[in-house]
């Protein structure tokens, strides 16, 4: 063959990102997707330029990948546009050049977007490759092959070649250390995680192995229910059917195109890492997009595309700017406006899946301002009353408040307050643990009261935030206090000494207590299963003893100051009463039936403790053996 020129690579660092062959790129892996992104590229050239009449037009497109394991080398071939022999020593040895701008400047008409720019990408090679070989083709009229060759150093030479067909082949002959790559399953493997959605087919050893197909291209209108959860599948299989899904397309500011999925949350979910991929135009670039969108919905699953988010020079990381930032509100918005969308056409599905949306919107709600207006009147609570019935047909498009679904009954904030007395408007009752707090739970329901079910751990941060974005709202757990509506009036006999049964009571739980911490109330509760004691927990106190084990990561015990409320209607505490008020004092200055009281009255308490989880695991065989105790006692006055 006639050598037509040699000399030396001109990298122009001054003009591009410094271009070192192994510290580019993070990955060695991605030369493929590099190379054959080049292809897809060379093949939309010939395309735009043989509309314009400038080159001939191919068969198709294709990019043909071959393995030689006898030579050590692997060969990826397109059918696009080719190069002359100027031309590769333009867009290959002067690097500081990029074929892609001159054009997106000729062809800036067309729709579809150049890949990448060839040089940068071509040089990935290198990462692998211990001598690449290019051998290309020009698809413009009396072209003829040519043969570039390089071993990696600034080095090459240039000479004339055989191919009859337009296109390029990139052989690399790889070095010991990256022989993993002249395995058809590793490559096979590399086609379906980079190259799995490129428009063109790619084939290994003759075989085509991407899908070709790109579900997010298409308009929404093309697609129904079964193309989405197909699309989700194949992503992420194993992992059950996703929730719900948002279409994104936009072309101004930018062109993006997407579909995320809401998944089925069984476990705790990644708020750090997130699960959706980042394309550019097809090409697989990243799986940790934190940068684009908000931390909220990064659980969130399925893909974004776009040729307008800017990365850096490898594509393996992105660049924050302003454009990143308004790509992340797009996206939010589209949430949010799906999320809409469901809450008014199917409130009950709404309903049925909102347990797994809650920590999405709500961690949303509470980072970001703008989304918390969006989603503001979609924000559920379990509540405890009974469900709307369904509007008759032809009345106006209201979603029903409350709603019912699988045995459960969701409202609004907005609902319940307009269930409200007047007499209480401002006064959001809730409760967080239906078994904990079952006693108070009963009593304000026995009394018509509405109670909202914030039983998740979120709820703990979130109640606190609504209160602040609604200065005129006050929330109160059922345990933390009980109004003039929960107790039954009654008047009160005092003794000789002038102290009433109430005052005796209270005497007699502070005695067998002895703790200045714990709070004694008495008082008379409705109800007729309302139960002999509760444990208060005033709100303010409580929020700050929850504040506390969440910053040092523990969970949150009974605090030291409580209030023991003593249900005086309750025949337990009566019997206390009457026991510790025919107490006689024996010679040796102690009454066995006084004791006793103090010992019922201290198993009053006790249980009053369990009931809220108040009891430690260390406390527990305490309680046992005196309840045991205390039934002996019991069955010896009976005998």
């Amino acid at each position: 063959m006639t050598v037509l020129e040699q000399g030396q690579i001109q990298i122009h660092t001054e003009n591009i990102f410094p271009i070192i062959k192994k510290a580019v790129y993070s990955g060695h892996e991605v030369f493929l997707r590099e190379l054959v992104s080049n292809g897809v590229d060379a093949i939309s050239k010939r395309r735009m330029a043989a509309m314009a009449g400038d080159c001939s037009e191919g068969d198709g497109g294709t990019i043909s990948i071959r393995i030689d394991r006898e030579a050590k080398t692997l060969t990826i071939s397109d059918n696009g546009i080719g190069m002359t022999a100027d031309e590769v020593k333009r867009y290959i040895n002067q690097v500081a050049f990029s074929s892609a701008e001159d054009f997106l400047e000729k062809y800036k008409s067309e729709s579809d977007a150049i890949i990448g720019h060839f040089g940068l990408g071509f040089y990935s090679s290198f990462m692998v490759a211990s001598r690449v070989e290019l051998v290309s083709l020009s698809a413009r009229p009396q072209a003829e092959a040519v043969r570039w060759s390089c071993d990696g150093s600034p080095n090459y030479s240039l000479e004339g070649a055989e191919r009859s067909e337009p296109g390029t082949d990139v052989i690399l002959h790889l070095m010991e250390e990256e022989l993993e790559y002249i395995e058809p399953s590793r490559i096979r493997t590399l086609i379906t995680t980079y190259c799995d959605f490129l428009p063109v087919a790619v084939q290994l050893d003759g075989e085509t192995v991407n899908k070709r197909e790109a579900p997010w291209r298409k308009s929404p209108r093309d697609l129904g229910d079964d193309d989405y959860i197909a699309l989700y599948r194949y992503l992420y299989p194993f992992q059950g059917d996703p929730l719900l899904w948002v279409h994104l397309s936009t072309d101004y500011p930018y062109n993006l195109q997407g579909i995320l999925y809401f998944p089925r949350i069984t476990g705790r979910a990644d708020w750090e890492k997130g699960e959706i991929r980042l394309y550019c135009n097809q090409v697989f670039v990243s799986d940790s997009i934190k940068e684009v969108v908000p931390r909220y919905l990064l659980p969130l699953r399925g893909v974004i595309d776009s040729p307008d988010i800017p990365l850096n020079v490898s594509r393996s990381a992105l660049q924050t700017d302003r454009r990143v930032r308004s790509i992340g509100g797009f996206v939010a918005k589209k949430v949010g406006d799906r999320l809409k969308e469901l809450h008014r056409d199917e409130p009950a599905r709404y309903a049925e899946i909102w347990d797994s949306l809650a920590p999405f919107i709500k961690i949303g709600a509470m980072e970001d301002d703008k989304f918390a207006d969006q989603v503001a009147d979609l924000i559920l609570f379990g509540t405890t009353a009974a469900a709307s019935e369904p509007s008759a047909e032809g009345e106006a498009e209201v979603a029903p408040d409350p709603v019912a679904t699988d045995g459960r009954t969701y409202t609004t904030l907005a609902g319940y307050r307009g269930r409200l007395p007047a007499d209480n408007a401002t006064r959001i009752l809730y409760c967080t643990d239906e078994a904990g707090q079952a006693g108070a739970l009963a009593l304000w329901k026995g009394q018509g009261a509405e109670v909202l079910l914030a039983d998740t751990l979120i709820d703990s941060q979130f109640i606190p935030w609504l209160e602040a974005r609604h200065g005129d709202l006050r929330f109160q757990r059922v345990d933390a206090e009980l109004d003039d509506s929960l107790h039954e009036p009654e008047s009160e006999l005092a003794d000789a000494d002038g102290v009433d049964n109430g005052e005796k009571l209270r005497g007699l739980f502070k005695a067998a207590l002895a703790n200045d911490k714990i709070t004694v109330q008495v008082q008379s509760l409705k109800g007729e299963g309302s139960p002999a004691a509760l444990i208060l927990l005033p709100e303010q106190m409580r929020r700050l003893n929850d504040m506390g084990a969440l910053m040092e990561q523990r969970l949150p015990g009974l605090p030291d100051h409580h209030v023991l409320l003593v249900n005086r209607r309750h025949p337990l505490v009566e019997g206390l009463l009457k026991l510790s008020s025919g107490a006689v004092i024996t010679g040796g200055g102690s009454s066995p039936s006084l004791q006793l009281a103090e010992d019922l009255s201290r198993h009053v308490y006790e249980m009053a403790r369990l009931a809220v989880g108040g009891l430690e695991p260390n406390q527990l065989a305490g309680f046992q053996q005196r309840s045991a105790d205390l039934m002996g006692q019991l069955m010896q006055r009976g005998l």
